[in-house]
Parts: structure tokens; sequence; C-alpha cells
């Protein structure tokens, strides 16, 4: 084992490296603005289901408890899937979009800033008016990035039941 080796061994032993997460480092060129909108309609769903919750009783401990942990399991739902929206929006921000594509959509950055701080709205509050506009935030990146390719898109119900919504295709 030469020098280098045994002081890099030290080292992690001293202080242990952080783990590094990626979409891609190479950069593979898979890009796709799909599973930000489903993340999105998924934060939609749950802000349903918990504003469709009844309000339990009072005094009725096992209905206050059901109450609790179906809000709590929601809630968890509903902020897993907006950081999973907002993960996707990012890769797509820092690695798919670039300059040229500044030129044909100049407000592209406002959309995407707009986008990622509704995804934090979303964590905070319970509120279907800002679950609806992370939606149509998300959609409208999806057109913009369709047309960043060439490729014309149609909006098509999410077919998701009460969830509602659409999500955008690319039509080629």
């Amino acid at each position: 084992m030469s020098v280098l080796d045994r002081a890099l061994r030290l080292a992690d032993r001293v202080r242990a490296p952080r783990a590094a997460h990626a979409h891609c480092d190479i950069p593979c060129g898979i890009y796709d603005p799909h599973m930000a909108q489903v993340a999105a309609l998924t934060v939609v769903r749950m802000v349903q289901l918990i504003e469709a919750l009844p309000a339990p009783a009072g005094g009725d401990k096992a209905a206050m408890d059901t109450y609790g942990m179906q809000v709590s399991r929601y809630t968890a739902v509903k902020e897993e899937h907006a950081k999973i929206c907002e993960h996707e929006l990012v890769i797509l921000w820092s690695d798919y979009f670039k300059p040229e594509h500044l030129e044909k959509h100049a407000n592209l950055h406002d959309v995407f800033w707009k986008a990622t701080r509704l995804t934090s709205t979303v964590k905070q509050a319970v509120s279907m008016d800002a679950s609806q506009q992370l939606l149509a935030s998300c959609q409208q990146i999806a057109e913009i990035f369709w047309d960043t390719k060439g490729v014309k898109t149609r909006r098509q119900a999410s077919n998701q039941g009460a969830a509602g919504g659409e999500f955008v295709y690319p039509t080629t």
C-alpha cells in the first residue's frame, strides 16, 4: 500500500467522506418534466384528502388518534412529493436549460423561481390554491421544455380520479 493510500485511509477514518447525490454527472441527456407534474398532482391530491377529513367530535380519543394519524400521513406524503417536485425542477433548471433556451423563453428563470418557491409554500401550509399553482407551473415548464426540443404538446386529463388535473405530454 502506498503512502498516499495510507494517508487517504487515515483521513477517511478521521473524517468520513460525505455521500454525494446527483441526477447525472455525465450528463446523461435524459430529461423529462413528467415526474415534476406527477409530484405536483400528488400534492394537490393530499391537500384534497386533508381538507376532506372530518374533524372528530371532542372527547373521542380513538377518533382523535385516527384523525391525527391520517393528517400526519397525508402531510408527510404532501411534503415528500413537494420535495420530489422541487428536485425534478432544479435538475431541469440547472442541468437541461441553456442560455439559448432563454433567448426564446425570456421568462424561464422567473417561471422556475416561482415554481420552486411554490414547492416551499406547499410544504409549509395546506393550501389548495398554492398546490394548483404548483401544478400549473409544472405544466408551463413542461410546455417550455418540449418547445425547446421542437416538440408540440397536448394537455390530457390525468385520469387520476378525484385528483383531477391535466398532464402536458409531447404529441410526437
